[in-house]
């Protein structure tokens, strides 16, 4: 081999191993480039993500602020709806009742004219009483005139018993004054007398 050979070789060789060497530092930018883009693309996914989360988070917030909005109107809807229900639940019973309280001015100005009779004031009294029973009945409101009825703790007051051997005990033998409901409630109860056994007859079961 000639000396102009042996320099080639040895040029080639230098050059391979040049080679050898510079081809992973190709390879390890390309792998460091390709973890970039895959690190980048990877951020952009999470950004996107986060910008859909919160767009979603805002979303339901106003949804929340609507509906509480929503319910404080209904809330101040129905307080109105329930003074107002309060202010004017007698409304109708007051209308019903005027017509009556007419006639019981026609009445008394009756009574005041010279030589009027009983009889007519007793038939406008009873005209008069009967409109008012019409508009408590149409107003479920109900008499409790328990005459000879057993005593009932929750419908009647006692206020004295008198001995009566005639009767069963506790009945009602007189009643004062009438009481009412209306429709299941109690508005008063009846004040009546009750029947009581007399002391000869204790005496005699005794006997």
């Amino acid at each position: 081999m000639t000396h102009e050979e042996k320099i080639t070789s040895e040029s080639d060789i230098a050059a391979e191993q040049s080679q050898i060497a510079i081809d992973p530092q190709i390879q390890t930018e390309d792998g460091e480039t390709q973890d970039k883009e895959s690190k980048v693309a990877e951020i952009e996914n999470m950004q996107q993500l986060l910008e859909e989360a919160r767009s979603k988070i805002d979303e339901h917030w106003n949804e929340l602020l609507r509906s509480r909005a929503e319910l404080e109107n209904q809330r101040r809807r129905y307080d109105r709806e329930l003074e107002k229900a309060r202010k004017y639940a007698l409304e109708k019973f007051a209308q019903e009742l005027l017509p009556v309280k007419d006639s019981l001015e026609m009445g008394l100005i009756e009574a005041q004219v010279e030589n009027v009779s009983v009889a007519t004031l007793r038939e406008g009294t009873e005209l008069i009483l009967k409109e008012f029973n019409k508009v408590t009945d149409q107003f479920g409101i109900r008499a409790i005139d328990p005459q000879e009825e057993l005593f009932n703790p929750e419908l009647h007051q006692a206020i004295s018993a008198q001995e009566n051997d005639e009767i069963a005990p506790n009945t009602i033998l007189t009643v004062i004054r009438k009481g009412y409901v209306l429709n299941d409630r109690l508005l008063r109860p009846a004040m009546v007398i009750v029947s009581k056994p007399s002391t000869r007859s204790l005496s005699e079961e005794d006997a």
